[in-house]
């Protein structure tokens, strides 16, 4: 856990703990061999987790098998609606344009990231689409939660992959 994450009041207990989940989810991934990306959608208010997902896209062979969509979906099925104001979202990358416009379609309370993307970060790296106040919904974003944890398993899978020659 980075020092940042127990010194920040907007990150909670439970908050880590989905956090933690998120990168076992990554570890699936990558054990599949997929990009190590986890994400879980959870309420604050009961600590009760209603979707979750890991990338997919190779296996799926569909471009839109990422971590945050299977979770939001998954979330949408469980609590029978489309609105998750009140629910949160821990995920290990931070969120590309289709994700991140997907947060902002299913009203998203919270969203928690990892690792920042510099290629395709949707939240703050290169748009900002979760807080854009143009649109007709924002959320809360809170970046670089375990970042370190994150961004080392994405590192060590793509280093693997080189290896491998692909």
């Amino acid at each position: 856990m980075n020092s940042a994450d127990r010194e920040s009041p907007r990150v909670s207990t439970l908050d880590l703990s989905m956090m933690e989940r998120a990168l076992q989810l990554a570890d699936r991934a990558a054990s599949l061999g997929e990009v190590p990306v986890g994400a879980v959608v959870y309420r604050t208010s009961d600590a009760t987790i209603v979707g979750e997902g890991f990338n997919r896209r190779e296996i799926d062979k569909d471009p839109a098998a990422h971590a945050e969509f299977a979770a939001i979906m998954g979330a949408c099925r469980t609590l029978g609606d489309w609105r998750l104001n009140d629910c949160s979202l821990a995920v290990t990358l931070e969120p590309c344009p289709m994700c991140a416009g997907l947060i902002v379609n299913a009203r998203v309370g919270r969203v928690l990231y990892g690792a920042d993307d510099p290629k395709a970060g949707a939240c703050r790296s290169l748009f900002a689409i979760t807080t854009d106040a143009r649109l007709n919904h924002r959320t809360d974003l809170i970046a670089g939660v375990m970042s370190e944890e994150s961004a080392s398993k994405l590192r060590a899978f793509f280093r693997s992959l080189r290896a491998r020659g692909g």
